[in-house]
């Protein structure tokens, strides 16, 4: 994606593509918001509008010493720009939370680091991304505060997260802060409507306990799917399926870090699921209140007109509060399978 590709993020976007033209971009940038997934687009958007091979260029009167004007946006189409997408560029690094504990460890960023500081490759700017910066553990967090005070020449650090209020004030301070508001609604992807979908039809039928447990089962067996999923496709990127002949520590260690990406990654997507609802039961609330279909973020599911109408706004309120506690929920010790069970039994409908 471009940059282009974000019209309900303009007013971010602008101050980036600013800052692009004077060539005034910071060294560190925290981008908070409520979906990780277009927070880590925008990250990718900014590491390929730096190293594109036919950015979108800004006008004329921006060029410098007779140089071709600053680039403000990517091509998104050529070699280096899918290299990035696809993490594949040997000059854009990431971190994630993929240890046991769902934290970025400090063995993590200090690979990173350790990057970072390496001249570049192939590319002009050598970009680190580190996705769920909250996640940092306060070892981590420590030792990444040296290299935001003294960044190398030529690298941008691009923090992500969607809770900003959990990150060390000493790094929120040495970052340049853009918050990416949800502005157009959640974006749901062919799977999550079509479950959606399901859920709205089966919340209509809500005439018993067994039906209630029945509506718990579809997002059980949504969260099954999503996990098989992701443990098909993260072994088969693993080198364990590459190499059999190896030694049992180095074993061992793979299938460590395998678990540990396949439990961040399913963590991530199932968040993602209870986004969506969320902003499901956000239409509910609205349909509640009488407010026009312009505003809802899924006009075309079923169920939510129906649901709106046998509740009142403060039930539907409340269901809105229900999700996000049972969202926090399971980022606790507390086991998955409850947690979900008395959120929906809970629910409103």
């Amino acid at each position: 994606m471009a940059f282009a590709d974000f019209p309900d993020q303009k007013q971010a976007v602008d101050l980036l593509q600013r800052s692009l033209r004077r060539g005034r971009l910071g060294h560190a940038y925290l981008f908070s918001g409520q979906v990780m997934p277009q927070l880590e687009a925008l990250a990718r958007t900014l590491a390929k509008t730096l190293n594109c091979q036919h950015p979108v260029r800004a006008e004329a009167s921006f060029a410098r010493d007779g140089a071709l004007p600053p680039a403000i946006d990517c091509c998104d189409t050529c070699p280096v720009c899918r290299k990035i997408d696809a993490f594949t560029h040997g000059d854009i690094h990431r971190a994630r939370p993929e240890s046991k504990m769902r934290q970025i460890t400090i063995d993590q960023m200090r690979e990173i680091m350790h990057e970072v500081h390496l001249r570049p490759n192939e590319a002009e700017y050598k970009v680190a991304i580190i996705e769920g910066a909250d996640r940092l553990n306060n070892q981590a967090a420590n030792s990444f505060l040296k290299t935001l005070e003294e960044p190398p020449a030529k690298s941008i650090l691009i923090l992500l997260t969607t809770e900003p209020q959990r990150i060390l004030e000493t790094i929120i301070s040495r970052c340049l802060r853009l918050h990416f508001a949800a502005e157009g609604g959640h974006r749901a992807g062919t799977g999550q409507l079509e479950w959606l979908g399901e859920f709205g039809r089966m919340a209509v039928d809500q005439k018993s306990l067994i039906s209630r447990y029945r509506l718990l089962d579809t997002l059980l067996q949504r969260l099954t799917e999503l996990k098989e999923g992701i443990e098909t496709s993260l072994a088969a990127k693993s080198p364990l399926e590459r190499y059999d002949d190896v030694e049992t520590n180095l074993k061992e260690k793979w299938e460590e870090e395998l678990a540990a990406a396949v439990v961040a990654e399913y963590r991530l997507q199932r968040g993602e699921l209870l986004l969506a609802l969320q902003w499901w039961l956000r239409d509910v609330w609205l349909l509640s209140q009488s407010m026009g279909a312009e505003l809802l973020s899924f006009p075309e599911l079923p169920g939510a007109a129906e649901v709106a109408r046998r509740i009142t706004p403060l039930q539907a309120m409340e269901n809105l509060e229900i999700i996000e506690r049972t969202h926090r929920m399971l980022y606790t010790n507390v086991q998955e399978a409850l947690a979900l069970e008395v959120g929906l039994l809970k629910l409103h409908l």
